[in-house]
């Protein structure tokens, strides 16, 4: 068991007193990750020293790494992805979303390692699918089961796509990305858990509905995902970690912090077709 650990929020959660770089050897570890994040769904480690190939290793005992097709990598770890938001350069991704969900097997896992930490705002919240699916009433659960949703990288990088040069630099990713079809409600393979697997990033629209039917039904999954007893929040500090389960959470950044800089390196875990 990964301990002492120390739960953050009702929903989900915990905080783990445990050194990462310390126990990369140690075969228990992944079993531990893995057994944690299916209680808690996202784990927060304060002072890890993890340079970026360790950070990387710790990421690939967990599953296949896999790159993003819109961010930089380190030129010396390239399975390590650089998010840096500056002045010049503000990070666009600031709504709920369950990481790469445009793929057809978006990611099991995300690492996140704060680099550079800005001395006030920057924060990190996260909301637990699975909850927010416990929570809906019978009714609505037959409702959605069954459902599909259709998700787009063109969709969620769309501001991005409308910049100057922006179709010139993604126009590949659109093309190696085209939308995909994933059940609304997903099975975790290993915990059982059931959650939603819809988001206002990459979710473009439900299957079958009308669009009138399908943007009404989209907000009210949203609103009941983000409800504030789901959720926790993070506030960051320098050589802090954070993994999550992008299986059964969502999470958002808080862009309250400019004009300061902020840069993290992440990390993240191939994983299967949702079912």
């Amino acid at each position: 068991m990964l301990e002492p650990i120390h739960k953050a929020a009702g929903a989900l959660g915990a905080f783990a007193d445990v050194d990462l770089t310390a126990r990369l050897k140690d075969k228990a570890l992944v079993q531990e990750l893995e057994a944690a994040l299916d209680e808690h769904e996202v784990l927060f480690f304060r002072r890890q020293r993890l340079t970026p190939v360790e950070f990387a290793k710790l990421a690939s005992g967990l599953g296949s790494i896999e790159t993003h097709p819109a961010y930089v990598t380190l030129s010396d770890c390239p399975d390590v992805q650089i998010l840096e938001s500056t002045p010049e350069n503000p990070s666009k991704i600031e709504v709920w979303h369950s990481d790469m969900t445009f793929r057809q097997q978006p990611p099991s896992i995300t690492l996140l390692y704060g680099k550079t930490i800005p001395a006030y705002g920057g924060d990190t919240l996260w909301t637990s699918a699975a909850t927010a699916y416990r929570t809906l009433s019978k009714p609505m659960q037959r409702l959605l089961d069954g459902l599909e949703a259709e998700h787009d990288f063109a969709h969620g990088f769309r501001e991005s796509l409308e910049e100057p040069g922006g179709l010139d630099r993604l126009g590949d990713a659109v093309k190696e990305n085209p939308a995909v079809t994933h059940p609304v409600i997903r099975t975790h393979p290993r915990s059982g858990k059931k959650a939603l697997f819809v988001n206002p990033l990459f979710t473009k629209r439900l299957k079958g509905l009308s669009r009138p039917e399908s943007d009404a039904l989209m907000q009210l999954l949203f609103d009941h995902l983000t409800a504030v007893e789901h959720t926790v929040r993070l506030t960051w500090e320098q050589d802090t970690v954070a993994i999550w389960d992008n299986r059964t959470t969502q999470h958002r950044p808080v862009n309250d912090f400019l004009p300061q800089i902020r840069v993290m390196h992440r990390v993240t875990v191939a994983g299967e077709v949702p079912e």
